[in-house]
């Protein structure tokens, strides 16, 4: 399956980075997030990708234009630098479509202007380039194939910072409660989506908005529970606190690293969930 990755967004909440570069090439460890969004579906066999580029997309592309494997990779060095032999390599075997989706556009439209790319895929994967997460993706598409739906993704729990509120039509607070403590569940991106889903996104339409209504009032809209770790990097506080469990090899979205799993993922989930999510 193709993989339809979002990179085109301007990133306000992440300013102190997003000035310079768009918010998929800030860095976690020596790689930006965008990679290690491309090596978890590359680890489970999904290696042809279409970025939908906007702001700053030729960042994106001059980093694999040049891109240098010695980065995360083993290698030989001999002759003072002139022979270098990788004993791995990341992305060789990927295809890599690079298409300029507009500056301003939104998720819809960036999904949309892909279409010529995706012809012959009766099911694509899509993500937000923003989300780690450590939801098994064959269990993810299996579920979206037997459910028979249009469109599939993954909810994760709110944090517990937030607290949800019940108040009366005459402002009188009925109740307060950690959000993380309801039965309270969010889009956590990772969509397996059929090609029968451009048939519900109209003209300059958001992705998850206007066709998501027309989907559930037709039972054509299933979500996947993910229990599991998911982070997101939408504030630099985030983006902190996945570097610091990088610097600790505390990663467990990295399902392609066999030591990953030896290593117990020590910073609470609840930690990197907001409610609200802008692109």
């Amino acid at each position: 399956m193709k993989v339809v990755l979002f990179c085109g967004g301007y990133g306000m909440r992440l300013r102190e980075y997003s000035e310079s570069i768009p918010k998929p090439m800030v860095t976690i460890g020596y790689r930006p997030i965008l990679w290690h969004v491309m090596k978890y579906y590359a680890h489970h066999g999904h290696k042809d990708f279409v970025l939908c580029l906007g702001w700053k997309a030729n960042v994106v592309k001059d980093y694999f234009l040049n891109y240098d494997e010695c980065l995360s990779n083993d290698f030989v060095l001999r002759g003072g630098g002139t022979d270098v032999s990788l004993l791995n390599s990341d992305i060789q075997d990927w295809n890599i479509t690079f298409v300029d989706t507009g500056v301003a556009s939104n998720i819809g439209q960036r999904l949309k202007a892909v279409q010529p790319h995706l012809e012959g895929e009766e099911t694509f994967l899509a993500n937000y380039t923003d989300g780690l997460s450590s939801v098994h993706l064959p269990e993810l598409i299996d579920f979206h194939e037997r459910s028979d739906s249009t469109a599939t993704f993954v909810s994760v729990r709110p944090s517990q910072t937030f607290h949800k509120v019940t108040i009366d039509q005459e402002g009188a607070v009925r109740g307060v409660q950690e959000i993380g403590k309801t039965d309270t569940w969010m889009n956590g991106g990772y969509f397996v989506l059929s090609q029968k889903f451009f048939d519900y996104l109209g003209e300059g339409e958001e992705m998850v908005d206007e066709p998501f209504q027309r989907l559930i009032a037709e039972g054509k809209l299933r979500s996947m529970r993910h229990q599991g770790f998911w982070g997101c990097m939408d504030t630099y506080k985030e983006k902190q606190l996945l570097d610091d469990m990088y610097d600790r090899g505390d990663t467990p979205w990295a399902v392609w690293d066999k030591a990953a799993p030896l290593v117990p993922c020590t910073t609470p989930v609840s930690s990197f969930q907001n409610i609200n999510l802008p692109r």
